[in-house]
């Protein structure tokens, strides 16, 4: 049976409709209008604020009436104003050079005013501007949304610009589209026959946020990067600009008939028997450029869309969580059972003695695929809300990696594999590991209550095993006759340390006491180093804990007292 596909459409039409009715476009306009009312003499970048409504309304503008499309490629990593919002795979952005420098001229009156007690996050905010004004606006924004604080209710600022030309590169746009959060802020409204849309366009720029296109006939909104890039190439015509007064009338009438909606006829040319196609259609239908349709090939843009929205498949963490649950439950009850056999969940994995053996890879592959998954999204993540979304799951991964990394490690060794912590070991388990070490407040690291629950703990170190892997590798080679005097003596002091990384865990009680069952590798390794260091005259501290077995049943007690 196949799966049914999902039906796609588009909600442009109702969306530009939403925005036209609303008083936003009206009162950014208006104080963009007020704003260059105003004189600025000597002045390149200017602003104003409104907050008598209790909406407070930032508008900026400028006397650069246009830019040159030369991107800036690399922003200096200690003093990039925008660095929360890349990632590891996205480490710098490029922004328009003439852009940049206008903003970095007043980067220190801009961050006065990002810190200015008129700006209060925990109520609405807009950041609006016209023109090179908006793209001022619109990395003030990006200012705003770095200042945001989750514990203090802020809400997130919303950036309306009017005329503005595109601002980045691809890197840019990925940056925010990784977080809705961040791209959902930004509405450009833009006429088509507005001059930025005249202007040469790289193909090295790419849109963010929501473009309202709008025309005398009506106005329709796209997200799609691709589209609006080719929007814009489709319908660059004219050479003189459009004034802020000009997009006042615009917003006017398209309130005016959002409000007062007259019925129209929609044309046969219109695709019936592809939902997501009509919608496309009617959006460039509602703008009233027939031409703008045939110069953009439709089917080539359907495809791109198709594309695009395949890639833009999110993985969502709590999808799929209930599974994962699921499977840990079963992991959980796996050891369990493990522990009665007297073997250790590790060993039996690792020997695949019984059928519940073979079933436990098909729960560590699902667990791991989705792990994998959730460390590569933090990855892409903009700094700031990738830190916040790893607190988030910090418990969960942690609990994830000491539970199954064991098991990879079984099956590392078992086909014959070697120094798995540096040849072996998976990126996404490091990355665990290191979120959970910067974390003040990591899982396992009150030791009295290790002790209270040594019982049922997972050994905090989830490489455990793989020390004892290579414990009993040079055993091993101490044992053998061929090995020469170098190896015998890197294997001496590769043991050494063993010993004293076993003791310090035991003495923290963050080990799991299931190493103390009887046929588990740890007590495999124990006898065997045991006989070779001579026996009962062998005097360490972990001998001096391990010659007494009574010790191993007060340390699953959590009643032995390391000194």
């Amino acid at each position: 049976m196949t799966q049914k596909q999902s039906k796609l459409f588009s909600c442009g039409l109702e969306l530009a409709s939403f925005v036209a009715s609303s008083d936003l476009l009206t009162s950014s306009c208006k104080l963009i209008s007020d704003l260059y009312a105003e004189t600025h003499s000597g002045q390149n970048l200017f602003w104003k604020i409104d907050s008598e409504s209790g909406l407070t309304i930032i508008a900026f503008g400028s006397t650069q009436n246009h830019v040159q499309y030369d991107l800036l490629h690399s922003i200096d990593k200690d003093d990039n104003p925008f660095k929360f919002i890349c990632s590891k795979p996205n480490p710098n952005v490029s922004l328009n050079r003439s852009v940049f420098s206008l903003f970095n001229e007043c980067r220190t009156q801009l961050d006065q005013l990002k810190s200015e007690s008129e700006i209060n996050l925990e109520k609405p905010v807009i950041v609006t501007g016209h023109a090179v004004g908006g793209s001022i606006a619109s990395l003030f924004t990006l200012l705003l949304l770095e200042k945001m604080d989750p514990e203090k209710k802020h809400k997130r600022p919303l950036c309306i610009t009017f005329g503005s030309p595109l601002l980045g590169d691809q890197k840019l746009q990925q940056a925010l589209s990784q977080s809705s959060y961040l791209n959902s802020c930004f509405l450009h409204v833009i006429s088509l026959k507005d001059p930025c849309l005249a202007s040469p366009i790289s193909d090295d720029y790419r849109s963010f946020g929501i473009f309202l296109f709008c025309s005398d006939h009506g106005s329709a909104c796209f997200e799609n990067p691709d589209s609006i890039l080719k929007i814009q190439k489709g319908t660059s015509q004219l050479n003189q600009g459009l004034q802020i007064h000009d997009y006042e009338h615009i917003v006017w009438n398209l309130n005016h008939k959002a409000i007062c909606k007259e019925p129209g006829v929609i044309p046969n040319s219109i695709p019936h028997s592809d939902e997501f196609k009509a919608c496309i259609s009617l959006q460039f239908w509602a703008l009233g450029f027939p031409q703008l349709q045939q110069a953009i090939n439709l089917e080539n843009l359907m495809k791109e869309l198709h594309v695009t929205l395949d890639k833009k498949k999110r993985f969502i963490p709590n999808k799929k969580l209930d599974n994962m649950k699921i499977n840990m439950a079963y992991l959980e009850w796996y050891k369990k059972v493990s522990k009665e056999k007297g073997i250790g969940y590790y060993d039996c994995s690792k020997m695949q003695y019984d059928e519940p053996d073979h079933h436990v890879i098909n729960f560590r592959k699902q667990l791991n695929l989705y792990w994998e998954q959730m460390v590569e999204e933090v990855e892409k993540q903009p700094q700031k809300e990738g830190a916040a979304f790893r607190t988030r799951w910090l418990y969960a991964g942690t609990n994830y990696r000491r539970m199954v990394e064991p098991l990879d490690i079984a099956c590392y060794y078992k086909e014959g594999g070697r120094d798995y912590i540096k040849q072996g070991r998976s990126e996404h388990y490091k990355l665990l590991e290191k979120w959970m070490e910067s974390d003040k407040k990591e899982p396992g690291s009150n030791e009295l209550e290790n002790r209270q629950n040594v019982r049922s703990i997972l050994t905090l170190d989830s490489c455990f095993w793989a020390h004892v892997e290579e414990a009993l590798i040079s055993s091993q080679k101490l044992k053998a006759v061929a090995s020469n005097a170098t190896e015998k003596q890197e294997a001496v002091n590769s043991l050494d340390k063993f010993e004293k990384y076993v003791y310090g865990l035991l003495k923290k009680y963050a080990v799991s006491p299931e190493i103390f069952l009887e046929k588990s590798s740890f007590m495999r390794w124990w006898k065997e180093y045991y006989t070779i260091k001579g026996g009962a005259s062998h005097d360490s501290e972990l001998a001096s804990f391990m010659k007494n077995r009574a010790n191993y049943k007060k340390y699953e007690d959590g009643a032995y007292d390391f000194r």
